[in-house]
């Protein structure tokens, strides 16, 4: 299971917002001043998840047998991809070097990725789609601390990620086979815990106090809660 972050110095504490829970209109700002993390981590961080989420998908592509199947993973791997581009971009425009800024998260997102890899194709795209799903809702709400840099990152981690249909595939196969559905439903629960861990982990501190338990609550109440809609839009219990 994937642990803690390298931790890099971090400048002054920025302010985290999110919409609250239940509300699908006004945001409300939630205060995370003390959590949230610089701008070099948030940066290098998201941009090498894409740079994994690539990997994995093309990974799949070989031994794949089906033509269209084939097509579906392309796409979902050139959409990853694209955002990986647009975040190296962002990271170059500030004058740093993409590789610098993404190294230091190398080994604990490669342990992340190998950790959430199913022994099935099947397995292995519900994994991306879930948790690239929570961890770009993650960084999308991250996003606001960091001005007309973060506003830019959450238009590129926002945008479509091509990856419907795998899902199609996946409800075509639990609709044909009710071992495919207990065991990805099984599957796609397993996978919370690591994708949580990477979303704590992207945080300032090391270990959290009550207070600050009380100031991520929220944040990840509402990561769950939009797994959950996705797992139930598949048919699967989250």
């Amino acid at each position: 299971m994937a642990r803690w972050f390298f931790k890099r110095a971090r400048p002054a504490a920025r302010t985290l917002s999110l919409r609250s829970r239940g509300d699908a209109g006004n945001a409300q700002r939630v205060a995370f001043e003390a959590l949230a993390p610089d701008i070099d981590t948030f940066l290098g961080q998201a941009a090498y998840l894409q740079l994994g989420y690539f990997e994995t998908l093309s990974e799949l592509i070989a031994p794949t047998p089906e033509l269209s199947q084939k097509e579906s993973l392309s796409l979902a791997a050139g959409a990853a991809l694209l955002k990986h581009r647009g975040l190296v971009g962002l990271i170059r425009g500030r004058g740093d070097d993409a590789l610098d800024i993404m190294l230091p998260f190398r080994e604990p997102l490669d342990a992340f990725r190998r950790a959430t890899h199913g022994a099935r194709p099947l397995e292995t795209m519900l994994s991306v789609h879930i948790t690239a799903g929570m961890l770009d809702d993650f960084y999308v709400a991250l996003s606001s601390s960091y001005g007309e840099t973060g506003r830019e990152a959450a238009a590129i981690l926002g945008a479509d990620h091509d990856r419907q249909a795998l899902v199609d595939m996946i409800v075509a196969a639990i609709d044909s086979d009710d071992e495919w559905r207990a065991l990805l439903a099984m599957w796609g629960r397993r996978l919370v815990g690591d994708t949580l861990l990477i979303a704590r982990a992207a945080l300032r501190p090391t270990t959290l106090d009550a207070a600050d338990e009380q100031k991520v609550e929220p944040v990840f109440s509402d990561l769950l809660a939009a797994h959950s809609r996705r797992m139930g839009a598949m048919g699967l219990d989250a």
